[in-house]
């Protein structure tokens, strides 16, 4: 019987990876709501904290240390997070619209995606200047102007700075001082750097006192940077700013570092937006439109105070924010939010000095800077220091007295049939209702050979077989590893039919065969259209048709697919795993280590950004790889799937009669693998693969080598491991790489068969 708490009722979706719900997860982590659902939708899986960008900028910090890994923070909070662009909210069937993928549904919405910038209002501005904000995308702009600074050699680098507000000034002393020191290491004068602050004010941070504008004038002065007052620039052309007071200014760089405003797209929901297109809130973070809708930080314009745009404010929300969504799906009464009157602001010089601000006060100092320092390393501990968590991603926290949901009648039916003793055999089926009405919304693939499918429905399809051709089968079913039942959907139908590429078949049909938990229809529903989309999708970028399944209940989330593939009968094109020949070279397609990093994702203690390209490695189809590979004469392919390389290069060389060598300095790894093997953490699968090491003739050489564990790491949706002539190598690889294979790589060679019993061995 499952646990009450495993039962989804209510879904609480966070669109924006801002200071404010960074605070909610971890809050919703320190004391779970059970039946709440926290979802994160955000395009990155890395936000910056804005307090120390400046200190990342001027060299102070490393990457790490100024962002939070939102994958690791989400692992801990319970949360799904679904990388995606919101645009767009259908506030009538309570959904978020998403650039690439299904609506998510909501029953509570927060909004804390920042602000965008206001580019369009200043002609050539979007073409022509570098935004800072969204920051969340601002490390690719910083570091493309640090590769131009470092290669440029022809007269003086002219970097200007519009908008001279805390955030303008701040930035451009980092940037100064690193950028200093870049051409000091290369032996070059600094002073060919030349800096320019335009203000359309008669001073700069307006919004400080006089005596901290006074400082920064007179470190300015020092630093050599040229201060425009009154300069609101009009134009921004190839090398020159216009202003309005008719300052035309040459220059290399522009970074814009004025006021933003709301993402365009929200102009499109209805909801009520102040005249920069930032959501109006009441005292309570709730939208004055929409009880259901909340907002914070910088997206938020509250109706009843008047807020700077600080990061100050964003990160204070952050628990408020979080008590009104748990309040709001309890059916309580909210509680208003009170901003603080004054803040204490502590804003850097760019070399580890600062000034401190707060109301008539300021005062500086290089210790001001390392209190700053502690400030925020102290904030960031509380986004990346977790308590250990076990490979289901639990952990020991005490979570604070249970709540009981505000639900209706007939969601409390479903959620007592849903936690109660279920049926098995048929009675384990999800309803029909709620399967016709999820698969109704596919778009699935039509082809003429499918005489029976999903159009017109039956007890079984009925697929023909071209004239010339032969049937390929092969099935495939395991369980979901992530929470983003839509991506775990593309990897799964990816890996079903990799078999079928790998034999040089085409895909014709599949049926699929899905488990899912059992809990309220619509979330049920949503559920199993989330991951069915991402499936199809895949099968239909295959010219594979979905022509039925099967869909029962069960405590996990899984998906599986039977394919059918067409293939010559003459079988002339047939690919088969027997077919290595002495001399060969082993090529593999795709960069391994799916298994290593998945086993670390669920403990957070792998990071964000490596099981992101973890998973745009799983969902990239073998399909062209293995047209490639067979129009360069692959003599022997099979797919890398869960008995790792070693496995199925055993696979490979016992029925071809051959011996074979792995060079394991030439494996194409995923980022992280190498670390999270070497933190000893293996999949559950890996032990299995482990015991045939027996087949490595010399394995004791190359037990401590820091790849070697890696041979044995199960694949999920993995490349192609090939062997083919070694006059097509070097063709085939350039091939590869072309057609978006980059990790494409000779890891070895195919060897004559020897006397000795072990077929494998290792080299460097």
């Amino acid at each position: 019987m499952q646990s009450p708490q495993h039962i989804i009722a209510r879904d609480i979706v966070l669109v924006g990876g801002g200071h404010s719900h960074v605070g909610v997860l971890r809050r919703f982590a320190m004391q779970p709501e059970p039946g709440v659902r926290l979802t994160l939708i955000c395009t990155d899986s890395h936000t910056p904290y804005s307090g120390m960008l400046p200190g990342y900028v001027a060299g102070h910090y490393s990457y790490d240390q100024v962002h939070i890994d939102l994958n690791r923070l989400a692992v801990f909070a319970g949360a799904r997070l679904l990388r995606d662009e919101a645009v767009g909210i259908d506030r009538n069937a309570g959904t978020v619209l998403c650039k690439n993928r299904p609506p998510v549904p909501y029953d509570q919405l927060s909004i804390n995606i920042g602000s965008a910038p206001r580019m369009h209002d200043v002609a050539g501005a979007a073409a022509h200047a570098v935004p800072v904000k969204p920051i969340a995308q601002f490390n690719q702009r910083w570091l493309a102007l640090l590769a131009r600074a470092e290669q440029h050699s022809q007269g003086p680098l002219r970097i200007a700075v519009v908008g001279a507000g805390a955030g303008g000034v701040e930035l451009l002393l980092a940037m100064q001082y690193r950028l200093r020191a870049v051409l000091q290491a290369q032996g070059r004068d600094p002073a060919l750097l030349q800096f320019h602050l335009l203000s359309a004010h008669g001073c700069i941070l307006p919004t400080h006192n006089a005596g901290v504008r006074q400082r920064f004038v007179q470190v300015l002065q020092q630093r050599g940077v040229q201060v425009h007052l009154h300069a609101e620039v009009t134009h921004v052309l190839p090398g020159q700013l216009q202003c309005a007071n008719g300052l035309q200014l040459a220059v290399d760089e522009t970074m814009w570092v004025t006021q933003a405003g709301g993402a365009a797209w929200l102009q499109g929901t209805g909801l009520a937006l102040d005249g920069n297109g930032f959501i109006f809130v009441n005292d309570c973070l709730q939208s004055t439109t929409d009880a259901r809708i909340f907002a914070a930080g910088d997206i938020a314009t509250m109706q009843n105070q008047a807020l700077e745009k600080a990061g100050v404010f964003a990160v204070r929300m952050g628990r408020p924010l979080a008590d009104n969504l748990r309040r709001a799906v309890q059916g309580k009464p909210l509680q208003p939010y009170r901003p603080q009157r004054r803040w204490l602001a502590l804003i850097s010089t760019g070399d580890r000095y600062a000034i401190a601000s707060r109301g008539k006060l300021g005062f500086a100092g290089a210790w001001v800077w390392r209190w700053k320092d502690a400030i925020d390393q102290r904030f960031m501990r509380r986004f990346s220091e977790f308590p250990a968590m076990d490979a289901s991603g639990k952990t020991q926290n005490p979570s604070g007295p249970q709540n009981q949901l505000a639900l209706s009648s007939e969601e409390s039916q479903q959620a007592i049939s849903a936690i109660a003793m279920r049926c098995g055999g048929c009675g384990a089926k999800v309803g029909a209702s709620v399967l016709s009405r999820a698969l109704g919304q596919l778009q699935v693939l039509q082809r003429n050979d499918v005489l029976v499918g999903l159009h017109s429905p039956d007890d079984a399809a009925v697929v023909r077989v071209p004239p010339g051709k032969a049937m390929v089968h092969t099935v495939d079913f395991f369980r979901a590893f992530i929470d983003d039942p839509y991506v775990f959907g593309k990897v799964a139908a990816n890996h079903a039919l990799g078999d079928i590429f790998a034999m040089g078949g085409e895909p014709q049909s599949a049926t699929a065969i899905a488990t899912v938990p059992p809990g309220l229809e619509r979330k049920v529903e949503d559920l199993l259209l989330q991951m069915m989309s991402g499936a199809v999708e895949v099968l239909n970028a295959a010219g594979c048709a979905l022509v039925g399944g099967h869909t029962g209940e069960g405590s996990e989330l899984a998906l599986g697919f039977a394919i059918n593939g067409l293939i010559d009968e003459n079988m002339a094109s047939l690919m088969r795993k027997g077919g290595m020949q002495a001399g060969d070279v082993l090529m593999l397609t795709k960069p391994m280590g799916t298994g290593t990093l998945f086993a670390a994702q669920p403990r957070g203690l792998a990071k964000g950004r490596w099981i992101d390209a973890a998973l745009l490695s799983m969902v990239q189809s073998n399909q062209a790889a293995a047209r490639i590979v067979q129009a360069h004469g692959a003599t022997a392919c099979t797919d890398l799937t869960g008995f790792g390389l070693l496995g199925h290069l055993v696979e490979m060389s016992k029925p071809s009669g051959v011996d074979a060598e792995i060079h394991l300095s030439a494996l194409p790894l995923l980022d992280g693998a190498q670390e999270c093997v070497a933190a000893g953490i293996v999949s559950s699968l890996q032990p299995a693969n482990v015991r045939l090491r027996r087949a490595l003739r010399n394995q004791a050489a190359y037990a401590q080598h820091p790849r070697y564990p890696l041979i044995f790491d199960p694949q999920t949706a993995g490349g192609l491991l090939v062997s083919l002539p070694a006059a097509q190598a070097a063709a085939c690889l350039a091939a590869l790489h072309a057609a978006g294979y980059p990790h494409s790589a000779v890891i070895g060679k195919v060897l004559a068969q020897s006397d000795a019993l072990e077929p494998i061995v290792l080299g460097d």
